[in-house]
């Protein structure tokens, strides 16, 4: 197969990658709160109730955001359930899974095991725009962040916790454009209620940062016209504005499967072609980043075949959206997250839905143990490794054909240099049956040795990590990647995600 080839020069850069891109996702949907994260009892539990074998995977993970408590239960949700004794919180009916939340789980109890995970990681807050509005969002930032002598600053203290929790990353509301959305809204009701919510949030504390939802999906009919609409109303009010995305191979096309980052990168562009349009009509110096807030490989067709099931009846914590992921589903997952890195100039938030049991990269068994998923490596190596700047890379590869998006290149990469100097390459080879020889040339950089070159790959594509065989698949270490001269050289195994770690 023809050589595929980049130059790396620190002199051609795209920007500074924010410790957010690596956020992940909590909401209370199946299993990923409750005999997830949360579960008394279990032999690894502490004395609040939080999984210490999960935290431990979680800060291998390297998790620094955290966007609670959802997605589409957030817009049926009454924060207030969500907090002071415990065995005083209602159950309450979830429209949007159709579960019966029991709120043992709560505001503080999440704030504590964001804690627990370590100061690196953050809250990323959600409001309720669906059936509520600007004075429950109002209430609830006061609740959370306002150091004491109000009613609801001194209720938080009175319920155990007299430090604020110092949330800075809101949401306004979920998926407002979705018609599943409890409390759908069109374009210009959404905008308004945002605007004023954003409005009034900033009066309270003005150092909040708010994102305003984008389109649920890029295949949205009203995709690009809903962002105009919204920003219009929004723009010097919001910082950022979302976006969401999931991806699964359709009746069985792998090859377009494996290229899914080809729209994820295009998504990308048109909401920034977008935002920039509309603060070039209003005149406006400001700039909107990208909250990729929603994103992950999820096999959604099959969840539609059961989500109006009778059989659904108000269960507490069903087993829901719990895909066992493959090499193929990494490597995939691997090359969105090249896809973010490659766009970290505009995308400032990025979220893997979610954390644990759905659609996730740990998995539990209730009363037993937790494991890894194949994707959690990729983005544990990527929150590891792909902290700095990331270098432009223009790669000249071989390409394949795809039946979605037509011919598109094998290789798919990145770079990023650390502050000391050292490079880390990403590259996913999208080739199913063929290794690909990769030649990087350096200028400008005073690399001289290979530090590590990990893969992951199988002669499987379909193998993945179980409940009975929980290490099934793991990184191994490449042979025969040099740096000599200059030139990085390397041979990408088939179907494969790699990282070449350069000082």
């Amino acid at each position: 197969m023809r050589t595929a080839r980049f130059t790396l020069d620190p002199a051609f850069t795209v920007g500074d990658v924010s410790p957010r891109l690596f956020g992940s996702f909590v909401e209370h949907l199946g299993r990923c709160v409750y005999t997830g994260v949360f579960e008394p009892g279990h032999p690894a539990a502490d004395a609040e109730g939080i999984r210490t074998d999960v935290l431990d995977l979680v800060r291998e993970l390297g998790v620094t955001a955290v966007r609670y408590p959802g997605g589409n239960f957030v817009s049926g949700h009454r924060w207030e359930d969500s907090v002071g004794p415990v065995e005083d919180r209602p159950r309450r009916l979830d429209l949007a899974w159709r579960s019966t939340e029991t709120n043992r789980f709560g505001l503080s109890e999440f704030i504590a095991f964001l804690r627990k995970i370590g100061p690196h990681t953050e809250p990323m807050m959600a409001v309720n725009l669906g059936t509520r509005g600007v004075a429950e969002a109002l209430e609830l930032q006061e609740y959370a962040n306002h150091p004491s002598g109000t009613a609801l600053a001194d209720l938080r203290a009175a319920h155990g916790d007299a430090d604020p929790f110092g949330i800075r990353l809101w949401c306004l509301g979920n998926e407002m454009d979705g018609p599943w959305q409890t409390g759908h809204k069109t374009a210009a009701e959404y905008g308004r209620l945002a605007a004023e919510t954003a409005r009034a949030m900033r009066q309270l504390d003005p150092s909040v940062e708010l994102v305003a939802c984008g389109s649920s999906s890029r295949s949205m009919p009203t995709f690009a016209a809903w962002e105009a609409t919204v920003l219009a109303e929004t723009y010097e009010l919001v910082d950022h504005v979302s976006l969401h995305a999931y991806y699964e191979p359709e009746d069985g096309d792998a090859d377009s499967f494996l290229a899914s980052a080809v729209d994820m990168e295009s998504f990308i562009e048109n909401v920034v072609a977008t935002c920039d349009h509309v603060g070039a009509r209003l005149k406006s110096a400001k700039r909107i980043d990208l909250s990729f807030d929603e994103w992950n490989v999820w096999y959604a067709s099959k969840w539609h075949e059961i989500e109006n099931s009778a059989a659904r009846d108000w269960p507490e914590a069903p087993r829901l959206l719990e895909d066992g992921y493959s090499v193929l589903d990494a490597v995939v997952l691997g090359s969105l997250l090249i896809a973010l890195l490659r766009h970290a100039d505009r995308v400032a938030v990025a979220c893997l839905a979610q954390l644990v049991n759905v659609i996730a990269p740990i998995m539990t068994e209730p009363g037993g143990p937790a494991w890894r998923q194949t994707t959690f490596f990729p983005f544990a190596q990527a929150s590891r490794h792909g902290r700095g700047r990331v270098l432009d890379v223009r790669v000249d590869s071989p390409t394949y054909g795809t039946r979605k998006y037509g011919e598109t290149d094998l290789l798919h990469a990145t770079a990023v240099r650390a502050e000391d100097g050292t490079v880390t390459v990403f590259a996913v080879n999208r080739a199913r049956t063929a290794a690909l020889p990769l030649e990087v040339t350096l200028h400008g950089l005073d690399l001289t040795r290979v530090t590590e070159h990990t893969v992951l790959s199988d002669p499987d594509p379909d193998a993945r990590n179980t409940l009975a065989d929980p290490e099934r698949v793991t990184p191994h270490r490449a042979e025969g990647t040099v740096l000599a001269d200059g030139t990085l050289g390397a041979v990408l195994e088939p179907l494969s995600w790699n990282v070449i770690r350069l000082a």
